[in-house]
This record gives C-alpha cells, sequence and structure tokens, in this order.
C-alpha cells in the first residue's frame, strides 16, 4: 500500500560515451538523494551512454536482466534500499524479451527501454519506448532518425506499476508529446508519471514546461522528469530543467542547467482530493 508523503528525487546527468564514467556520476548522484531522504529516484534517457554517433549504441546494449549496466543499477537500487528507475538503457532485441513484442532478433536495432527496480534490486517493470524521435528540429541543420537503430515498443507496452509511493506510470522523452499515452496510464491508475529524457535544447527552451505541466494537470498527477543536459559527444545540446510538478500543474522543484538533483515531497491525499473534486475520468465522453 502507498505512503501518503515520501520524497521522489530525479537526476539530471550530462551523460558522455564513457559507460564506467556514467556509472561513477550516477552512483555519486543516486547516493546524495537517497541521503537526502529520496524512495524513489528517477534517471534520464540514455543515462549511461550518450555515444558519437546513433550506431554506437548498438556496441554496448545488453540483453534484458542480465550486464554491467542493469547490474550495476539493481546493486545500486538493494545497497541503499530505494527504488530505483533506470532512464533508458539499450536493451537487445530478442524474441519474446519486450513486452508485448515478436520481434526477432535485430542486430542494428535495440529498445529504448526503462527498468524499474525494487528496494531489493529486483526489476519488477519494463517498458520500450513507444514513439521514436524521427524528426527535423532544424531544416537540414539538425534531425534525429531514432528508428534506424531502436525498435518501438507498441500499444500492449504501456506500463503502469504499483510501489510503496503511489502508482507509476512510465513514459520517455518524446511519448510526452503524446497525451493519449498518459490517458490510458490515468486510466490504469497512475499517480505519478515518469519521463525520463533527452530533450534537445530547442525544443526544450519551446516546449519542455508546458508540455510537463500539461500531462500533470490533464490527469491530475505528479511528474517526475529527469532530462540530459549539456553538450554531448555527438554534439547534441540538451535541455536540462528536469522538474517535478505537481496535480494541480505547480512545479515543485526544478535545477535548470547542470548536473544536479530535483527532490520533492508528494501527498497522495491531496491528489486523491483533487481526483474527487474534478472527476475527469467519469465526465470523458469520447474514449479511444
Amino acid at each position: 500500500m502507498a505512503n501518503f508523503s515520501m520524497k521522489i528525487a530525479a537526476i539530471q546527468m550530462s551523460s558522455t560515451d564513457q559507460v564506467e564514467d556514467n556509472l561513477k556520476t550516477i552512483e555519486r548522484w543516486v547516493m546524495e538523494a537517497a541521503i537526502r531522504g529520496a524512495s524513489l529516484v528517477v534517471l534520464p534517457e540514455n543515462v549511461a551512454f550518450m555515444g558519437k554517433t546513433e550506431i554506437d549504441k548498438l556496441k554496448i546494449a545488453e540483453k534484458f536482466g542480465t550486464g554491467l549496466i542493469q547490474d550495476f543499477l539493481a546493486n545500486l537500487a538493494r545497497k541503499l534500499e530505494i527504488w530505483l528507475v533506470g532512464g533508458t538503457i539499450p536493451i537487445l532485441v530478442e524474441e519474446g524479451q519486450g513486452q508485448g513484442q515478436s520481434q526477432s532478433y535485430d542486430p542494428n536495432r535495440v529498445y529504448s527501454t526503462s527498468l524499474v527496480w525494487n528496494n531489493e534490486g529486483n526489476i519488477v517493470a519494463r517498458y520500450d519506448k513507444i514513439h521514436l524521435f524521427d524528426v527535423q528540429v532544424q531544416l537540414k541543420i539538425e534531425e534525429y532518425v531514432e528508428s534506424r537503430t531502436i525498435c518501438p515498443g507498441n500499444e500492449d507496452n504501456i506500463v503502469t506499476v504499483d510501489s510503496p509511493l503511489g502508482k507509476l506510470g512510465l513514459s520517455i522523452c518524446y511519448d510526452l508529446r503524446f497525451p493519449e499515452l498518459y490517458r490510458v496510464l490515468f486510466a490504469q491508475g497512475a499517480e505519478i508519471m515518469l519521463v525520463p529524457s533527452a530533450f534537445t535544447a530547442i525544443t526544450g527552451q519551446a516546449h519542455w514546461e508546458p508540455l510537463l505541466r500539461a500531462r500533470a494537470i490533464e490527469n491530475f498527477s505528479y511528474v517526475l522528469a529527469p532530462n540530459q543536459t549539456g553538450v554531448h559527444a555527438n554534439g547534441r545540446t540538451t535541455y536540462g530543467h528536469s522538474m517535478i510538478v505537481d496535480p494541480w500543474g505547480k512545479i515543485l522543484a526544478e535545477c535548470s542547467e547542470g548536473e544536479g538533483i530535483v527532490m520533492a515531497e508528494i501527498d497522495l491525499n491531496y491528489l486523491n482530493d483533487l481526483r474527487r473534486r474534478f472527476p475527469v475520468a467519469s465526465h470523458r465522453r469520447i474514449v479511444f
């Protein structure tokens, strides 16, 4: 059963193309968050590796449930006795490995996978990113085609998971632009929406805050959104501004630029009171 007032934290990082260095940085920030009382810590997208090219991620991809990155995060959650969400990790595409997936082995693509470890270091949830970032941020200057190296999840891969802090709804970065995903998470009882991200500087400046606040408001949910920050090995600049938003759309904590921690106390009594007074779930008239 969820505790009604506990601390949650998001880690803002500037991940490099050196896995070992990133793991050391993860350990330092997660330990600090745990010392400060966080029971749930969420890491950003691509937390353990931001390569010079998109195909570099294939070299460090792991089988689901085992590998350097997964073992490290499992041990960290167990040692600190916290719930830990591993941002995203490149997971090999193999038959039967993804939730709702049917693809066979593909050496040229991986899943962008968010894993949840409980305080005993066990994986209790897996979400494979559904919406892939195939866009032109600036015409002929800045474009991204994640589908070249990432295999998408599908609608069978919408994931909520019970935790001591409440029900978590899993999503990743570009998913934020698709409110129908969060409406399904809300319908499944999600109380805390997780959005580990590597939002670009240009799109972040324009859209990051309003999208996060909208997802919180329309679903009367907490939103916990760790982001990457700074310039990475591939020249990509990410926006930072990791934040925690409450169900009324108020920003409880924010980290502008540079690495750091955002932390806030959540109150499920407050969330449940809002949902009682604004019963939007029962007011829906258009259901997909």
